[in-house]
């Protein structure tokens, strides 16, 4: 072997380490689930088999494959135009979210379907409710605001039947609304997802893609393709990701006594102030920032609850604790 050649990291250690993805991805295996991979996958600068992350075939095969190989989802699509998401920043998420919830009880964390999750944007993917069903055996509802993404969510869970028993969703009708219309007030949930629109308009949304193209393929890219995908409520919101998230912890505090953690993706570190002065306001409890990597990439969750340490104990005693 040449002194000169690259070598890539075997091992993605910024990953949680329960994420099936801190290897690098096995593209024998993937394949042999999912034939179609094989015409996007060639060699890259280090002489290792790879795909070409800017293209959005490419991202799209290789997200059935993951799925099929690892989470034995046998139906997986989204419409053109729709994002196509990341699978291994996604299963992330979920892990921490299950490690929030194990370090609020005493290290065990609560598993099988009588743990429920909302997933607030649950996308025409579905990737969260997927990876939380398999994973932990968790049920969710699953909101949204767009019919042709819900339609979607829908069709991959009709055609799973280990998730049409785990999966319900719920169409938000009034896009100003977080919870109210999917949330019923005596509802217990024991945890909300969310990944927020994080860009305030739709060209600020295209200059992020054409960053990130241009990183992807290592010259500058000009014109938009996304090879993730997504349609404006999916990417952007007037106000951005701060505007977003503010709404939705005023809005929870509506509903604080029948849900125990509630928790959003945060893209920016500068954001935290002002989320925090949020959950200030909000008169929270408890608040947890939880750091994610990816690559050279940095994300974290922020999580608050509203229950004092009586009313999480009874939660736990009466709802964790007894499955």
């Amino acid at each position: 072997m040449s002194e000169n050649k690259k070598v890539q990291p075997t091992e993605k250690t910024v990953l949680h380490p329960r994420n099936k993805h801190r290897e690098r991805y096995d593209f024998k295996l993937l394949i042999a689930a999912c034939p179609q991979l094989s015409k996007y996958v060639k060699n890259n600068a280090f002489g290792d088999e790879s795909i070409d992350f800017a293209h959005p075939k490419a991202v799209k095969w290789l997200n059935k494959a993951l799925l099929k190989q690892y989470y034995s989802v046998e139906y997986w699509d989204v419409p053109s135009g729709y994002l196509c998401p990341p699978i291994p920043g996604r299963v992330d998420y979920i892990h921490h979210i299950a490690q929030l919830l194990g370090d609020s009880n005493l290290g065990n964390t609560p598993v099988g379907n009588k743990i429920k999750c909302m997933d607030i944007g649950v996308g025409a993917s579905c990737i969260y409710p997927i990876i939380g069903s398999k994973e932990y055996g968790w049920s969710f509802v699953g909101s949204e605001v767009d019919q042709i993404a819900l339609e979607s969510a829908r069709k991959i869970i009709s055609n799973n039947a280990f998730l049409s028993k785990n999966i319900e969703l719920r169409f938000q009708e009034n896009s100003s609304d977080i919870f109210h219309g999917v949330m019923e007030r005596t509802e217990p949930i024991d945890v909300t997802i969310c990944n927020p629109p994080f860009h305030q308009s739709a060209q600020e949304a295209q200059k992020g893609t054409l960053r990130k193209l241009s990183s992807l393929n290592k010259k500058k890219i000009t014109t938009p393709v996304l090879n993730f995908g997504g349609q404006s409520n999916e990417l952007w919101c007037e106000g951005g990701e701060v505007r977003f998230v503010r709404d939705m912890i005023r809005q929870s505090k509506q509903f604080s006594t029948n849900c125990f953690w509630f928790s959003t993706l945060i893209s920016k570190k500068s954001h935290l102030p002002e989320i925090y002065d949020a959950l200030k306001q909000a008169g929270v409890v408890d608040v947890k920032t939880i750091e994610m990597g990816q690559g050279t990439k940095v994300s974290r969750i922020v999580a608050w609850t509203f229950l004092n340490a009586a009313q999480q104990k009874k939660w736990k005693d009466t709802k964790w604790n007894t499955i």
